[in-house]
């Protein structure tokens, strides 16, 4: 009875087992991983992954590519994953068996990281980019159509191949990136501590990405139809869904089409998650485009493209500035100063860029495969529904492509689409497994990380209001449009204030239409606080709590300066 006690009502201690749920089954695959301290990656994968996804990204690829990248910056850490009902937790493992091994250990991957972290954009240039094209101009070489089902199979194996490649780039891409940005943060603070206005992240803002020019040729876009009436007329009448019929009628909505599809063959390679592979993309679904459009055409007092460029005059002034303060320092810290300077401008770029390439063209390509497998076996009578591919297992693929026609998998189909609809209306806790045997680490690499996925969950003592990190600067007043999803996003309206669980890359087009961004996770380095300063708008990230406490259409206040967001009133 009185360990029971304390499991109910005292968090465990170091070492201890972390109390789960009773209505969240756990399995473990060994003793050793239920020992381990297991985090929930909420920010990535906010919903249940399907089988296909589990099997494949978890299985094959997840901790073989951080490994493969580990090895090659010399990191003292190797990740492993796991799916809890469908879930996605992720926990880091020592190298090392004592503190002195790994302070040695975390001592050469400093060295390998400050050498990898200045050449940043040259691999990316010159080795990573040309083979991220590579894989993808061999998938697009695939017939897929006229395969027969050896050829299939064989597609399939080259397809777990090349993501597994891939995902051992976007590590390799990432790894120096984060600890870059992190630690010229850190100089700037320690150089101009006198300063409490003076914003490190200015000095790395305005640098064009490949998804800041999705969100900005969407805008051009709506610009280009407000100039054509028939188009804007349509957009500012018609449902979203019924949109694309209706500008197929009239000459100039043709024309307005035209450029349409140009930009969706460009940037509609994306779901509504980091991991589109099960998720239906803009190209075959453009409806989210089409709300985006209509939201855009609305707005008459905005200039995306001037605000991006005032950005980056705003940057080369910081730039200039910080500079002059330092003219009286030695030399080796003005050189430290510049060499940060440009890691960090590269890693903030990189942290961006790598998105469109790999996350999203080349995840684009595995669901193009994994879907074309799904229409076949639908053909053979396997299963019902070409989506139905993503609820069998990548070694249940195999055999069904093995032995093409002779499966039924549809009863297995329709249990696992029902587990699947109970996993989501789960509450997954946090952490699971064992509580870490002392505090977290403090070394450059996990305090990196620690500000892209966020730090502990902080309580605020003042009332109505839910404590996060200051991600944006800036102060707004809005409605509050809690949105469990992108599904959800047709609700925003021009001057609401998103309240999310997270905001990965796909939500960056709404960041023009919102006020302010309030997420759950997250921290200063996410996705969500870099879109949000590069948007201009206040954020407040790693709120923990924020959609639980807060409600649809409460009127809030972000502040951005100190991460604080209160509730002005009651629903």
């Amino acid at each position: 009875m009185e360990t029971r006690d304390r499991a109910q009502h005292a968090p465990p201690g170091p070492g201890e087992t972390i109390p789960v749920p009773p209505d969240f089954p756990v399995t473990w695959r060994t003793a050793a991983a239920e020992n381990l301290f297991w985090q929930r990656d909420r920010m990535h994968f906010p919903d249940p992954l399907p089988p296909l996804v589990t099997t494949l990204f978890i299985d094959e690829v997840f901790s073989q590519a951080f490994g493969y990248a580990a090895d090659a910056h010399a990191l003292p850490i190797s990740l492993a994953a796991c799916a809890q009902n469908g879930y996605f937790y992720q926990t880091a493992i020592p190298k090392g068996h004592s503190p002195e091994e790994m302070e040695e250990l975390g001592a050469k991957a400093q060295e390998a990281l400050g050498s990898a972290m200045g050449r940043q954009l040259e691999r990316w240039n010159t080795e990573t980019l040309p083979e991220v094209r590579e894989h993808i101009a061999a998938w697009d070489r695939m017939d897929l159509a006229a395969a027969s089902p050896s050829q299939l199979r064989a597609y399939l194996d080259e397809t777990v191949e090349r993501t597994l490649r891939l995902w051992q780039l976007h590590f390799l891409t990432v790894i120096p990136g984060f600890p870059s940005v992190s630690i010229f943060e850190d100089m700037c603070r320690d150089l101009f501590a006198d300063d409490p206005e003076f914003v490190p992240h200015q000095l790395i803002q305005g640098i064009p990405t490949k998804i800041t020019e999705m969100g900005l040729a969407l805008w051009g876009l709506s610009r280009q139809a407000r100039e054509m009436p028939s188009v804007r007329q349509i957009l500012e009448e018609e449902a979203a869904a019924d949109v694309i019929p209706a500008l197929v009628r009239t000459e100039e909505g043709r024309e307005f089409l035209a450029d349409f599809h140009g930009y969706l063959a460009k940037f509609g390679q994306r779901g509504d998650s980091a991991l589109c592979v099960a998720e239906v993309t803009w190209i075959e679904d453009p409806t989210p485009a089409i709300k985006m459009l209509k939201d855009y055409v609305g707005q008459d007092d905005r200039d995306l493209q001037a605000e991006a460029e005032a950005l980056a005059t705003e940057r080369e002034a910081a730039i200039a500035l910080a500079r002059t303060r330092l003219e009286g320092f030695p030399e080796q810290v003005r050189g430290q100063f510049e060499y940060l300077l440009d890691a960090a401008q590269q890693g903030i770029y990189l942290a961006e860029e790598h998105n469109y390439h790999i996350d999203f063209c080349g995840m684009y390509r595995v669901r193009v495969v994994t879907r074309e497998l799904g229409q076949r076996l639908v053909e053979a009578g396997t299963i019902e529904d070409a989506e139905d591919v993503y609820f069998l297992t990548l070694d249940e693929l195999r055999a069904a492509l093995d032995t093409f026609g002779e499966s039924d998998l549809r009863a297995a189909v329709t249990a696992r689409r029902e587990e699947h609809a109970r996993q989501r209306a789960m509450q997954p806790p946090p952490v699971l497994g064992a509580m870490p045997p002392g505090p977290p680490p403090d070394d450059p690499l996990s305090l990196a990380f620690m500000k892209f996925f966020g730090g502990p969950p902080q309580i605020s003592e003042e009332p109505n209001t839910v404590q996060g990190t200051a991600g944006s600067p800036g102060v707004v007043r809005g409605t509050a449009r809690v949105l469990r999803s992108l599904a959800d996003a047709d609700r925003l309206q021009r001057g609401d204030i998103i309240v999310a669980e997270t905001t990965a890359v796909p939500w960056t087009p709404h960041f023009a239409t919102a006020a302010g961004i309030v997420t759950d996770t997250g921290g200063t380095l996410s996705h969500s606080a870099v879109t949000a300063r590069e948007y201009g708008i206040p954020a407040v990230v790693g709120a923990t709590i924020a959609t639980a406490v807060i409600r649809d259409g409460q009127m809030i206040e972000v502040d951005g300066f100190t991460g604080l967001v209160r509730i002005l009133d009651a629903v």
